[in-house]
């Protein structure tokens, strides 16, 4: 077998989107944009979405809605994809990180208030592999210290904490529709917010801070009379960013939220399996609880003391894996900004991620189990 990590699920629907794109040959930031995130906002129970070209952008335009001070610190977790940090950096911020708990591989709430001083003006708990941070304790953590919460949802697309939307928890939320997320729009992202005046101002920052799109430049042009002819006129009064989402992204990204939650609901099904499968392996365990009533989990991952060999003979088996994710605390770039995140920089070597698309099949997913199997009996 050829097995992959990770693959999207895409089909005759988001093929019918891309036509009606093409017919209207408005390839760029038009109306499926708009479309998009109007669905979005119905979906997550939000006020106002803003679609951008990733997660990355996505969190980046957050912490900027904020203006804050340069100097002042964010608190991120350690372990985590580098973009949560690097929008902190991107913001001439300064990134804290905070250790995450042993058992959830999640921002460990203590370690935050051992971690706050004065100058921490924000925090981003990231609900890592889909698994929730215990969103109603940190909001009250926040407003007891003043933070304003981004949630990066790159990995929760669709899922809840205590019958709420991930995603809605906080003053931000902040998604990922890369190829391999929850849902696809290719590449893409979404911000989303109740709170209108913050995140109005960043379809600017969005669109290298002009004011108006070509598409409402574009649709304020038809039926005009010569005296009308400044349809045209934008403004830039902010520096901004090349960051839109495009009508191509759009229009995949509608059909995928279509399918949203049966794909999750797919998802735990195979993570059910898989559980079952390695209950009787005393040697591996799953990466951290998968809770049925809550998050929407991303991918399937284990924890297992012989990684690397493990690694190896799976790949040998045609079974494709992955770590997700290094701690940051131990990559160049974020050394300096350091400090005693023992739990993170001590497990994360026993991490692997195993085969976790909806499309895989049940003689694929046996295989995994069996091929597991046969690795510990050895």
């Amino acid at each position: 077998m050829n097995i992959r990590l990770f693959k999207p699920s895409v089909g005759e629907e988001e093929l019918a989107n891309i036509r009606e794109v093409f017919d209207r040959a408005w390839l760029g930031n038009g109306p499926m944009v708009v479309k998009f995130e109007e669905a979005w906002s119905r979906y997550i129970g939000c006020k106002i979405s803003v679609g951008v070209n990733s997660a990355t952008a996505a969190l980046h335009l957050a912490l900027t809605a904020f203006h804050f001070p340069e100097g002042k610190k964010v608190l991120v977790p350690a372990i985590t994809f580098a973009s949560t940090a690097t929008a902190v950096l991107y913001n001439r911020l300064i990134p804290v990180f905070v250790d995450v708990d042993p058992e959830t591989v999640s921002m460990d709430l203590d370690d935050l208030q051992r971690k706050y001083d004065k100058d921490c003006v924000a925090v981003i708990p990231v609900h890592n592999g889909g698994y929730p941070v215990p969103m109603d304790r940190l909001m009250g953590i926040a407003e007891k210290l003043n933070l304003k919460v981004i949630e990066d949802c790159a990995h929760c697309a669709g899922g809840g904490y205590k019958g709420k939307k991930l995603g809605t928890w906080g003053h931000i939320g902040c998604f990922s529709f890369e190829e391999k997320k929850c849902m696809t729009t290719g590449d893409g992202g979404m911000i989303c917010s109740d709170d209108v005046d913050l995140i109005e101002p960043l379809k600017a920052y969005r669109w290298v801070g002009i004011d108006k799109d070509t598409w409402r430049r574009a649709k304020k042009a038809s039926g005009l009379n010569e005296n009308e002819a400044m349809h045209w006129h934008y403004e830039i009064s902010v520096l901004g960013y090349k960051y839109n989402m495009n009508d191509l992204a759009a229009a995949i990204g509608l059909a995928q939220l279509e399918k949203l939650d049966k794909m999750n609901q797919k998802r735990a099904e195979i993570i059910e399996k898989y559980i079952d499968g390695i209950k009787e392996l005393k040697s591996i365990k799953p990466i951290f609880p998968y809770e049925k009533r809550n998050g929407a989990y991303w991918y399937f991952g284990i924890r297992s003391h012989n990684r690397d060999e493990l690694i190896i003979f799976l790949k040998n088996k045609g079974i494709a894996t992955g770590v997700h994710f290094y701690p940051l605390t131990l990559q160049p770039l974020f050394k300096p900004y350091s400090k005693n995140c023992n739990n993170a920089e001590r497990i994360w070597d026993q991490f692997i991620t195993l085969p976790s698309h909806v499309d895989l099949t049940k003689s694929e997913i046996d295989y995994v189990i069996c091929t597991l199997n046969e690795f510990y009996s050895r």
